[in-house]
């Protein structure tokens, strides 16, 4: 009998949907203030089952991020979208988590980089 429990849940998770990304970090480098901050996360369902993203979530209201809303086939790509606010100067720094009911539920990707701003008068300059 637990034969047969150990045999039914391994082929109960060899039917899970898997989730996996191209790059979990995408690197802006240096980028202008204001210039386009979209990018895309690439990834693959390598599991059996149809994956469901359930929610993607920020770490901060600068970056918004966009998921699916079908299902992805096994063997099947699909794009998270990950806009972020290029009108704050300083380093990119953040996280993204998605939800879905991949074997891994919970998934962290990443951007980082830096927004350059044009503040090459000094500030004496500024005031004349």
């Amino acid at each position: 009998m637990i034969l047969f429990i150990g045999f039914c849940s391994q082929s109960i998770l060899a039917q899970d949907a898997v989730i996996e990304f191209k790059s979990e970090v995408i690197d802006y480098g240096e980028v202008a203030k204001g210039s386009d901050g979209v990018r895309k996360f690439e990834f693959t369902n390598t599991g059996k089952a149809p994956l469901v993203i359930s929610k993607v979530y920020s770490s901060c209201g600068c970056t918004i991020p966009k998921k699916p809303e079908a299902p992805i086939a096994p063997g099947d790509s699909g794009i998270i979208e990950v806009k972020y606010d290029t009108n704050r100067c300083g380093p990119i720094r953040k996280t993204i988590t998605v939800y879905s009911n991949a074997t891994e539920s919970t998934k962290a990707i990443k951007i980082k980089g830096t927004v350059v701003c044009d503040d090459s008068k000094s500030v004496l300059e500024k005031k004349n």
